[in-house]
């Protein structure tokens, strides 16, 4: 009856989306984007987009700094996150892309000498990970570093600083049985009393990037193992399928909602798998991230949509795009699988060209916008996958689609002094807000796209290091001082006896050491098709010496929590036919050609991996 139910829902979602694309203004399926926007357009099409940071970013310093965010169209500011002018922190690395040294310089100046964290305010570990710790960090690496064009002389590590009491303030949330933290902290006195034991997957699997840079800039250790800690208290609690769910007490480690999917609550926990491994070289995060991926395209994946499902089921519990999914595709483009990538933009760019945003929800069943999910907040997801795919294959769509972002952004969320939020898509409401990864990511998604199909001359494409963006847009650096620093995983023989462990040399047709994958062909998320085996490593050279005979979930520590077997249920629910079996994994290179691109990873996208993702 499962699988009926599941086929039933398919085989509906089909129908309904072609049928929708016989009905006026509802292409819900891959269609024609454009007329094609020209070299000459592309670059004043970069020109607007600069011209629309520095609408919101001088609006904010003159009406809401040094508060947290801007009000657009009252021309006010509030504190939202801390009070410590979260807006102008989350613009720093944008700035420095743009190349303007001297609202860079002026405003790291003004962040050393004033900013401090020693503050009676309850945080979310999240937001203040992503958006201030990541912010201080890219900044830091920028504004100390000659090579990166925009050293300031007189700076003396004062973000490197903050960063490290920040991350010091943070700590007291992974206090837990679990080593998963708490949803938030008081900076002032740590944990509250009173606060949820509950949290969701993304706010505690995505704290790797930021606090593995600060241990390696720091050479304290403590930052990045209690967030890989977290990783490791998560997946060892997935379910048999290899999936998790959206919110987990921290003290019991009970999931308390079992929806498994790849937007809200979870998005970006996926995200800093893949990303982890990028900028560490720590494989233990690409094995995590083989089978995650792997389980995800099997049972999350309707193609070209993604839905929900039960985590030890795999019944489907919503089918539902919500806005936050849409970072996917540009992650896919990362791991190397492009074909689903392109088919999954091209559905969920069809609903921003049916609203002129991308609402929060929208019912893939009904085909109408979710209820009590019709705004869109500014989100970046899409337009970052629009350049990660336009990066990978050089198509023009994906400036016809950045062009048409750029017009609903300018005609439906231009504000006297800024952006503002959109409430209902349908109406194009406007609501007197603009968060700051507005300027953190949006417009800079944007730039980029544009810039890159102009010639692109800056920090990304041009400079001295291959970045990885976190997952809120900021720049970190591949640099010897953090992707060569502890090549091996603490977990690794973890449970070999002394007596088991045996010497392991190098075979010339072995797996790639790290350190080689770093120094030579990685740089921040650049790797070439042919540079790398992406295998599993159960007898590799990774490490000096091996235990015989162990799993992987032994090699790496990585163990089920829940003995629960629902290997006949699963069978039932999602028949072997339907099984994806087999999805890639290698990183596009930066510098790949567009016919490259094209016929690496569209044509004969298989002919370039040397080791899949296999099934889950």
């Amino acid at each position: 009856m499962e699988s009926q139910l599941n086929g039933f829902v398919k085989l509906f979602l089909l129908v309904s989306l072609l049928s929708a694309n016989n009905n006026n203004n509802k292409v819900l399926v891959p269609g024609v984007f454009g007329d094609g926007v020209t070299y000459e357009e592309a670059k004043l099409l970069r020109d607007e987009v600069r011209d629309m940071f520095y609408h919101a970013f001088d609006g904010y310093m003159e009406h809401a700094f040094p508060r947290d965010e801007l009000r657009p169209l009252t021309c006010e500011g509030e504190d939202t996150l801390g009070g410590y002018a979260l807006t102008l922190i989350d613009s720093l690395d944008t700035l420095a892309l743009l190349g303007d040294k001297e609202r860079f310089t002026y405003s790291v100046e003004w962040i050393g000498k004033n900013l401090h964290f020693d503050i009676n305010k309850t945080v979310s570990i999240f937001e203040t990970s992503i958006r201030v710790l990541g912010g201080l960090l890219s900044a830091h690496l920028i504004a100390s570093d000659y090579a990166t064009g925009m050293k300031i002389p007189s700076y003396d590590n004062e973000l490197l600083h903050l960063a490290e009491d920040l991350g010091r303030r943070m700590l007291p949330a992974f206090d837990t049985p679990t080593g998963i933290p708490f949803g938030s902290v008081n900076l002032l006195h740590g944990v509250d009393e009173d606060e949820s034991k509950i949290t969701s997957t993304a706010g505690g699997g995505t704290l790797t990037l930021e606090f593995g840079v600060l241990s390696r800039l720091t050479n304290n250790p403590i930052f990045e193992q209690v967030t890989k800690n977290a990783v490791h208290g998560l997946w060892a609690r997935r379910s048999r399928l290899n999936l998790v769910g959206a919110h987990i007490n921290v003290f019991t480690g009970e999931w308390t909602q079992k929806d498994a999917g790849i937007g809200t609550s979870i998005d970006s926990f996926y995200e800093y798998l893949l990303k982890a491994y990028l900028l560490f070289g720590d494989d233990e995060y690409l094995f995590i991230f083989k089978e995650a991926y792997a389980a995800a395209m099997h049972y999350l994946f309707n193609d070209p949509w993604y839905v929900e499902v039960n985590m030890d089921s795999a019944a489907i519990v919503w089918p539902l795009f919500n806005s936050l999914q849409a970072f996917w595709p540009g992650l896919q483009v990362l791991a190397g699988d492009i074909d689903p990538a392109i088919r999954t933009h091209s559905a969920f760019f069809s609903v921003w060209k049916r609203y002129g945003f991308t609402p929060e929800g929208f019912n893939l069943a009904s085909l109408s916008v979710q209820h009590g999910q019709k705004s869109y907040p500014l989100r970046p997801e899409l337009i970052e996958s629009t350049y990660w795919l336009y990066k990978a294959t050089r198509d023009p769509r994906y400036l016809d689609a950045g062009r048409d972002m750029v017009a609903s952004l300018q005609y439906g969320a231009r504000c006297p002094c800024g952006y503002c939020h959109i409430t209902d898509v349908e109406f194009h409401k406007r609501e007197d807000h603009m968060e700051s990864f507005f300027l953190a990511e949006t417009v800079k998604y944007l730039w980029l796209l544009f810039d890159l199909a102009s010639g692109p001359d800056n920090l990304v494409e041009n400079g001295p290091y291959r970045y990885i963006f976190n997952t809120e847009g900021h720049l970190l650096p591949a640099t010897p001082q953090i992707s060569l620093v502890k090549e091996h995983c603490s977990y690794f023989g973890a449970y070999c006896r002394s007596s088991d462990m045996e010497p392991v040399s190098r075979r010339s047709d072995g797996p790639i050491n790290p350190s080689e994958i770093n120094a030579s062909t990685l740089y921040g998320g650049s790797i070439h098709s042919g540079s790398i085996f992406l295998e599993s490593t159960s007898t590799s050279g990774l490490m000096k010496g091996v235990c015989p005979g162990l799993t992987h979930g032994q090699k790496y520590g990585l163990l089920y929590s829940d003995s629960t077997d629902t290997s006949q249920e699963v069978e039932s629910s999602r028949p072997r036919q339907d099984v994806v079996k087999s999805h890639s994994v290698l990183v596009v290179s930066n510098h790949q050609t567009a016919d490259d691109s094209v016929s690496s990873n569209s044509s004969n996208h298989g002919e370039n991996v040397q080791q899949s993702i296999q099934e889950g």
